[in-house]
């Protein structure tokens, strides 16, 4: 017996021993890439010395003694904070993810490096002030600085990870291109209306034109207001009054296209989840003059909206010249891109501004007459540009290459797939000979541009002259630019590349052949809208529709409906004298307007059982807002799916399936008006069912659903429950393995808010209740006394999962808090927790 209890004892110690060894080496490997945030660190190539104040939150605020300085110690914090985020970005935009993650991500890089990021953003190089280039390289050195001394599990966890994979793998220097790179991803994000284009054809194919554009309907003008209220453009170019041309051309619509387009809608939906997209893309931002708030002076928000990322997609800096001047001339503090220098949202000490999307139609596709590497244009063959291209895939030993064709338009998007050339050509019979065809990508992003001279010249703008210069430049992603000073001023600018279409309005692909589908042109800048000081003080900008039918030129017919910018609207004006915890609060109100027309028409619905009944009986009295713990707004947002489902999904395809955004609310408005549409007849029943025949299963349907999801009891139901958003990394977050995504994900959360709603936790109708997009920041700028003013982000600055500034904003954020912006070195001082200092390297 003692001899067993010796044995057991000795391997109790032995066991403990392992395990302890284990956790120590599971402990270290997680803080190994823990960066430092205190002390003194070398950095090459500086002038003085720089210094970095964190807060409790590991905010950085970088003081600097010259640009150069400034921005090399920006690259050196980016990189200790988010470098597998910044090398995980480069490969995206580089399409060169299958180094990292092998076959799996191949035809995501086929894509993109069919249309040419990183090649575009190399010829951008060339077009940049010296001052520009100089800040990117400046970057760079402070980024590879930190490379130098840091490897493997020492950068990233993420790293370490990987090696277990047996990818043998290390980062590259960084450069300048990898920075400008990650502007086409935020291109591709946040312009164009490819999908649309290619849903919109294959509708076309099932139904007469007229059903399809009843599901596309106008934007309505009489009950939600444009960012600008009048406006077009007069005789000289500037911007003023002219009749607008509202005719609609339809392209070619053939069996073969929509295969075609099938093939590539296939493979560019796999870009959304590593870019950071999802449904409800948008943003919300307005700012108010003084005659609005408690100060005298304006104040500015601004909240986008983007796919919920870990980490999130932004992180905030500040970058200070410790003496002002011409020579050093940054004072500015906001949100910024991991791998991207400056601030790209946020203020400085005389301006703050703020960007939604524009979302103008700045992509077209063409169907394009091909004969081998041949192209047709205006009755002439002509030979395509090509290029090959070579990708390594992580577990293969041989590399795979493809052939990219290019005409005048762009990339030919349809050669992509595992066997380009049957993939992407169309064969049809035109007389005696068949016809091949291909369809290529027009977008203005694949045109080399300035857009990162902008974000430099924004930093340092110092009034609306200057701001409206800087924005000249920013060519895409075409943003509404919101603007206030410290004089009292207030503005919009609308900035990009727009083209001017010989013919049409980029609804439809159209024949590439045919000299009168080219673009003729950009929209002078000029004539571009633009206001300043308006008379009523205020600027609301949420994705709504820029300008009245009255302009000229045709920017889009792609906005969001406005409910949220009438939402936005009507709170102001409501709300008297504002403060930055008013307009705060403002970003947060969760009213849902289409619950508040549609309501109405289900309280109408006679039920006769007492149990379904219940349902119906949470929306008397509601006051139509979506906190996380409401109960008529769970029950409201399942009947909501309900509706669209048992209206929808019977004759539309599944790829169509309505997501439940702002277009629906405006298509369920007009049916509503229509009770014996045919889109409310259910295909297969032999009864015709109307408006009221639907509305009623609806509403039963969903009582049985919320009931097995939830809980018997309405007064159990909560709104939160169903609506839940995970942090999810973007890489080993869907590894697959249990282990590895509880080591990089969080939450779920419980969020109130909604689709098309000023809180937009958006979801997709077609999917489920989970969130797919969020505000993914918000901040409150106030022009009196900066220090005053508020920011929250969506996870933290910290890449590094198990760092405590991985998501200690997130908690924050959910519950709607902002935190104290401290701008001026008095208040970065007292808020400061940590002090780096980077000196030159001793000789």
């Amino acid at each position: 017996m003692r001899r067993l209890l010796r044995v057991l004892v000795i391997s109790g110690i032995a066991l403990a021993t392992v395990l302890l060894v284990i956790a120590g080496t599971v402990v270290f490997v997680v803080r190994h890439s823990f960066p430092t945030y205190d002390g003194t660190i070398e950095l090459d190539g500086l002038d003085a010395e720089v210094e970095v104040v964190r807060d409790a939150q590991g905010i950085p605020q970088i003081y600097a003694d010259n640009p150069s300085d400034l921005f090399a110690a920006q690259g050196y914090v980016a990189a200790q904070d988010r470098f597998f985020e910044m090398d995980f970005r480069r490969h995206v935009t580089a399409g060169r993810l299958s180094e990292l993650f092998g076959e799996s991500a191949l035809e995501t890089d086929k894509f993109i490096r069919t249309l040419g990021w990183r090649r575009v953003a190399e010829k951008e190089l060339g077009l940049l002030s010296p001052s520009t280039r100089q800040y990117l390289d400046d970057y760079a050195r402070g980024v590879n600085s930190y490379l130098s001394t840091h490897s493997g599990s020492g950068l990233s966890l993420e790293y370490a990870v990987l090696s277990l994979k047996g990818t043998d793998y290390r980062p590259e220097p960084w450069t300048a291109a990898d920075s400008l790179a990650w502007l086409k991803a935020m291109a591709w994000d946040l312009g164009g209306n490819m999908d649309d284009e290619i849903t919109k054809t294959k509708l076309l194919a099932s139904f007469p034109a007229q059903n399809v554009e009843s599901l596309y309907p106008d934007y309505p003008f009489d009950r939600n207001r444009p960012i600008l209220a009048t406006g077009a453009v007069d005789r000289d170019g500037q911007f003023s009054t002219a009749p607008v041309d509202s005719e609609l051309r339809r392209g070619m619509l053939t069996k073969d296209l929509l295969k075609s387009l099938d093939s590539v809608d296939k493979v560019a939906k796999g870009l959304p989840q590593l870019l950071g997209q999802g449904d409800g893309i948008g943003s919300n931002s307005w700012v108010v003059s003084g005659d609005h708030t408690t100060t005298g002076k304006p104040l500015l928000a601004n909240d986008p909206h983007l796919g919920a990322t870990m980490p999130g997609i932004w992180t905030q800096v500040g970058l200070h010249c410790n003496n002002v001047s011409r020579a050093c001339p940054y004072d500015v503090s906001g949100f910024s891109f991991s791998g991207l220098p400056g601030v790209v949202i946020g203020h400085n000490n005389a301006i703050s501004w703020g960007f939604t999307n524009l979302d103008p139609d700045v992509q077209d596709l063409y169907l394009e007459r091909v004969e081998g590497n041949k192209v047709l244009y205006n009755k002439r063959w002509s030979a395509m540009a090509t290029r090959e291209e070579t990708f390594k895939v992580a577990g293969e030993d041989e590399p795979v290459k493809i052939t990219v064709r290019e005409t005048r338009h762009g990339p030919l998007i349809s050669d992509v797939g595992d066997d380009q050339r049957e993939i992407g050509e169309i064969v049809a019979k035109r007389g005696k000979q068949p016809q091949a065809y291909a369809v290529s990508l027009q977008w203005t992003a694949l045109t080399p541009g300035r857009t990162a001279d902008a974000l430099f010249a924004i930093n340092r703008a110092q009034n609306w002259t200057q701001f409206r210069a800087a924005a000249k430049s920013f060519q895409v992603p075409s943003q509404n630019l919101v603007y206030a000073d410290t004089d009292g001023h207030i503005g919009y600018q609308a900035p990009g590349l727009i083209p001017i279409r010989n013919s049409g309005r980029g609804d439809w692909p159209v024949p590439g052949w045919d000299p009168k589908y080219h673009w003729k042109g950009y929209i002078p800048f000029d004539s571009l809208p633009t206001e300043f000081d308006p008379a009523d003080g205020v600027i609301v900008t949420a994705n709504q529709a820029v300008v009245p039918p009255t302009y000229k030129y045709f920017l889009t017919d792609n906005w969001d409906y406005g409910y949220r910018s009438q939402q936005i609207t009507d709170r102001i004006k409501a709300a008297g004298k504002l403060d930055a915890n008013a307009m705060a609060s403002i970003q947060l109100d969760t009213k849902n307007r289409v619950a508040e027309m549609l309501v109405p028409y289900l309280l109408r619905i006679g039920i006769d059982d007492s149990f379904d009944r219940q349902g119906q009986d949470t929306l008397k009295n509601w006051d139509f807002t979506q906190p996380a713990d409401s109960a008529a707004a769970a029950y409201f947002n399942v009947v909501w799916r309900n509706i669209l489902a048992l209206t929808f999904h019977d004759q539309l395809p599944e790829s169509t399936w309505p997501d439940g955004g702002s277009r629906w609310f405006e298509v369920i408005h007009t049916l509503l008006a229509h009770p014996n549409s045919k889109w409310w007849d259910k295909i297969g029943t032999p009864q015709l069912e109307s408006r009221d025949d639907i509305l009623r299963e609806a509403l039963v349907e969903a009582r049985s659903e919320i009931t097995q999801k939830m809980a018997r009891e309405p007064a159990n139901w909560q709104w939160g429950k169903l609506h839940k958003l995970t942090l999810t990394n973007q890489t080993l977050g869907t590894s697959g393995i249990g282990v590895i995504e509880r080591i990089f994900n969080r939450g779920p959360y419980e969020l109130g808010g909604g689709t098309s709603l000023v809180d937009a936790t958006s979801w997709d109708a077609a999917e489920g209740y989970t969130v797919t997009s969020t505000p993914s920041m918000r901040m409150v700028v106030d022009l009196a006394d900066f220090d005053k003013s508020r920011w929250i982000n969506l996870t933290g600055v910290s890449g590094h999962a198990f760092s405590s500034h991985y998501t200690d904003q997130t908690e924050l954020w959910a519950r709607g808090e902002t935190l104290p912006w401290a701008y001026t070195k008095g208040a970065v001082e007292e808020s400061r927790k940590d002090l780096l200092t980077f000196t030159k390297p001793e000789r």
